[in-house]
């Protein structure tokens, strides 16, 4: 699937991908369809590569050797910046990026760079493990942002792909969930999943927050996280993206509240991430579309008709 400009996403036949030095052709299995796959083929985000087959969660096997990977947002870092060197990758300026700054995972063969693959638990099948390479991992990360403590208590604003996987870790810490939606089948979801309290955006919870994951790509939703707040809490935005956030009081970040926002992650999380999803366990809610149904999968999901994840079943 290629996107030549903005909402032009087409099905074309393409050369094979061809590995270079220290790089591996994977053979894709399946592909979680991202959010952040739909801004960039609407055009919310910019387009970096011109055309690029979006999808970074994607599930496959090394065609060489037939091993199964998975491979994520993060395609690949310089390695020697002073980002690099702190163990942040994630903020390197040279990072590159699947589905935007090279092609992904809509596809039926990818390239990658081999240190940038990573290995699957065998408990997890290939759909099923396809949205933790984004939407878990980076989900995964937030909450540690978040500074949540096991037993503490947790906002979730938006209950979409990424959310109602995190919303497992956090249950396994033992975190009292709340969940913000205005969506009633992510309401039915967050309460199949554990939540101890299911609300509206704007609805006060019934106890000031310990920290907070805002998911939807919506300022506002930011300021209503804010407001549910305890003092000295963090709120985490997890979001490549957002409207805008629209001014506030003081008010509501005074008493050392910290609002802070979450880029990409390191090789370090994912690793991190996929053990504990294997352990815990972790299971994606998943829907599944063939590779040519890319553009409905992503309208879906802009009409917030995806319960869980969408994922794309390619061979």
């Amino acid at each position: 699937m290629l996107l030549s400009a903005p909402d032009e996403l087409a099905l074309r036949d393409v050369d094979d991908p061809v590995a270079g030095e220290g790089e591996v052709v994977v053979d894709v299995a399946a592909c979680g369809v991202c959010r952040t796959d739909l801004q960039i083929v609407s055009g919310d985000i910019e387009m970096r590569k011109r055309p690029v087959i979006p999808g970074h969660q994607v599930v496959g096997r090394i065609a060489e050797t037939g091993e199964r990977v998975g491979l994520a947002w993060l395609a690949g870092a310089c390695g020697r910046c002073a980002q690099c060197r702190a163990g942040r990758e994630n903020l390197c300026e040279l990072a590159e990026f699947r589905g935007w700054t090279v092609d992904g995972g809509y596809a039926e063969r990818a390239v990658a760079r081999r240190d940038y693959t990573f290995a699957l638990p065998d408990a997890l099948g290939d759909i099923e493990a396809a949205p933790l390479l984004c939407a878990g991992i980076i989900g995964y990360r937030s909450l540690r942002l978040s500074g949540i403590r096991p037993g503490g208590r947790l906002g979730l604003f938006g209950f979409g792909s990424s959310a109602h996987l995190a919303i497992q870790v956090a249950r396994h810490w033992s975190c009292e969930v709340l969940v913000f939606s205005r969506s009633p089948a992510e309401h039915r979801l967050a309460w199949e999943l554990g939540a101890a309290w299911v609300g509206g955006y704007d609805e006060t919870p019934p106890e000031p927050l310990d920290a907070a994951v805002t998911f939807a790509p919506a300022g506002s939703v930011v300021i209503s996280a804010l407001r549910a707040l305890a003092p000295g809490g963090t709120v985490a935005i997890n979001a490549i993206h957002l409207d805008g956030i629209p001014q506030f009081d003081y008010d509501l970040l005074w008493r050392e509240r910290v609002l802070r926002s979450v880029a990409n992650f390191t090789r370090a999380d994912a690793h991190e991430f996929l053990e504990l999803a294997a352990r815990v366990p972790v299971r994606a809610q998943t829907q599944t579309f063939a590779l040519d149904e890319a553009p409905g999968a992503l309208a879906r999901l802009a009409a917030g008709e995806v319960q869980g994840s969408a994922v794309l079943v390619v061979s």
